[in-house]
């Protein structure tokens, strides 16, 4: 599926990468970018760095052109800070590469970042994104880099001139009020970026722009006090007390400062296009200022590079992940398919935020997902929504598994809450959904099922789970007058018949206005909106104990017609 640039944000960004690319170097494979720090939970803001050139590079795919997408991993970043929940003995660890920290208590990764990076590369597996992943640690301690770290130490003096510039503008703009992040997942993002403003290199002996890591303590908590050019010797200490001289045309234990090392990377992978967050998007920061070291440094050019804002979380206080981190891309690949969360990022440009929810809002969001299916089958979707759909359900490469009968995720949930997640009970339920074409196994409607029973479990608290009543409430039905008792007659009187989800809707609704002498199809006036209302919260209480449940059709379904019987015989 090639679309029109008229159509949507991808088409345009691709027709632009693909210019910008023969520009450049006519027929080479045109490289995207993205990078990752495993620092920690790679949380659902990240994973708009990984989608935006995903969807970009998908789209170069699919009008025949090479196209790879390189995810860098920058696991030779050093190790911050402890964080929540992990013993403060890590501490010990800081300022070590991640790839030289130990994992978490009780992982069975090799390292720190091997155990962060797991996770995000299944979930990126499961969303159908194909990479190219580098891993910094491998491409500095190789030696990948000795050219362009020996030639950013000899042009040391212009890249500290152009550093210069910005510091005092970063001075000016520590003096404005800084904004204050949205949300969790916008200050997590805020702060686990780090990198733009990281140390540049300044030192009281000169500008460095390469950092070594210790030989001794394997810490970043060195000084480079010379170096020379003819011979690449450089002379470190440390604050553990180490200090040596090695050759630089032989250390590969160090890396250059990131504001260096970002521009280096764009020209030694001939990256065309890279989004970046906001907050390298500022004056002075990481992804300006690599503009300018690209250009007057490394004689290269700067990526397309759009700026993309922060994704939110709703309903966030519920998920278990929220203490000392926030919901990562496997955490919503257990409540929601992959092709959902794939449109979420698809369906906004770039500079457009937007949450992605965990609360009740998740049935929302399915129920415009399924509308939108509808639309695109029945022909009357829009262009950009039917390339947003488009680049939901597949890539280049072919479809995403899919649903084979996509029941309503609200109904499934609701399904699932009655029937507390009892496989026979909920397959009976389903089976009644529609008699004229029922499910017959549940293997139908997985993996839709599989994330709405994981929501339930993990997002719905246990006070607000479904309990159908055992036994009638005697008090309730004994204070119960005349046009109640009647009500609750009509709906018994016809519940055989209509016996299906769509038929139960219709003699739920219909019953006020039988009860008030009008015809099943009467249009609802004010009136009997109020009668519907208050029958459907008899109704409830009768079922369930509570005023409010799961919509009343599946419930009736759930709970099954002989109970229904026992429940609401006044």
């Amino acid at each position: 599926m090639a679309v029109s640039s008229e159509t949507d944000w991808v088409s345009r960004f691709a027709d632009e990468v693909i210019a910008e690319a023969e520009r450049r170097a006519p027929g080479k494979t045109i490289v995207c970018a993205s990078g990752l720090s495993p620092s920690g939970p790679i949380h659902l803001g990240n994973l708009r760095e990984v989608m935006t050139p995903h969807l970009v590079a998908d789209e170069i795919r699919r009008r025949g052109y090479e196209c790879v997408h390189v995810l860098s991993w920058d696991d030779y970043d050093r190790f911050r800070k402890v964080p929540a929940g992990i013993d403060p003995a890590w501490a010990e660890h800081i300022g070590k590469p991640l790839t030289s920290v130990p994992a978490p208590p009780g992982s069975p990764y090799a390292s720190w970042a091997e155990h962060f990076k797991a996770p995000m590369i299944a979930a990126l597996a499961e969303m159908g994104i194909e990479f190219h992943g580098i891993s910094q640690t491998e491409r500095y301690t190789s030696g990948a880099y000795r050219e362009q770290i020996l030639f950013a130490m000899r042009e040391r003096e212009r890249i500290d001139a152009i550093l210069a510039q910005y510091r005092t503008k970063d001075k000016g703009a520590s003096q404005a009020p800084r904004q204050t992040p949205v949300d969790e997942a916008e200050a997590a993002a805020v702060e686990g970026s780090g990198a733009a403003t990281e140390d540049d290199g300044s030192a009281a002996a000169g500008y460095f722009p390469y950092k070594p890591y210790c030989s001794a303590c394997e810490r970043d908590l060195t000084t480079v006090t010379s170096y020379d050019d003819e011979t690449t010797e450089l002379a470190y200490t440390c604050v553990c007390g180490f200090s040596e001289v090695v050759r630089l045309s032989e250390h590969n234990r160090g890396k250059l400062v990131w504001k260096v090392d970002w521009p280096m990377r764009w020209q030694y992978e001939g990256v065309v296009f890279e989004p970046s967050g906001v907050d390298h998007s500022s004056p002075g920061s990481s992804f300006i200022v690599g503009g300018q070291i690209i250009r007057d440094v490394f004689g290269g050019d700067q990526p397309i590079g759009p700026m993309y804002a922060f994704v939110g979380i709703s309903g966030m206080a519920k998920m278990s992940s929220s203490k000392g981190g926030v919901p990562t891309p496997a955490d919503a690949l257990e409540i929601m398919e992959a092709p959902l969360l794939r449109w979420l990022y698809a369906r906004r440009k770039p500079n457009q935020s937007f949450k992605i929810a965990f609360d009740q809002e998740i049935q929302r969001l399915y129920d415009e997902w399924d509308a939108l299916a509808r639309k695109v089958a029945d022909g009357t979707a829009l262009p950009a929504d039917l390339a947003a759909h488009a680049r939901a359900i597949g890539t280049a490469a072919g479809p995403l598994p899919t649903t084979p009968r996509p029941v309503p995720y609200r109904t499934l949930a609701s399904v699932v809450d009655v029937a507390a997640g009892d496989p026979e009970q909920t397959l009976r339920i389903l089976r009644d959904l529609d008699p004229a074409d029922p499910i017959e196994s549940l293997d139908e409607t997985r993996p839709r099922l599989d994330r709405a029973t994981h929501w339930v479990t993990t997002q719905v608290p246990v006070e607000q789970r479904t309990r159908v009543r055992d036994e009638p409430d005697a008090e309730l039905l004994a204070s119960l007058g005349d046009a109640e008792r009647e009500s609750l007659r009509l709906l018994l009187e016809g519940i055989d018949e209509h016996w299906s989800l769509e038929a139960l809707t219709t003699l739920v609704y219909s019953v006020p206005k039988l009860r008030a002498g009008l015809p099943a199809d009467a249009k609802p006036t004010p009136e009997l909106k109020v009668a519907q209302r208050e029958f459907f919260a008899l109704l409830y209480r009768l079922l369930v104990g509570r005023d409010t449940g799961p919509r009343l059709p599946t419930l009736l379904l759930a709970v099954g017609a002989g109970r229904v019987r026992k429940l609401l015989d006044a």
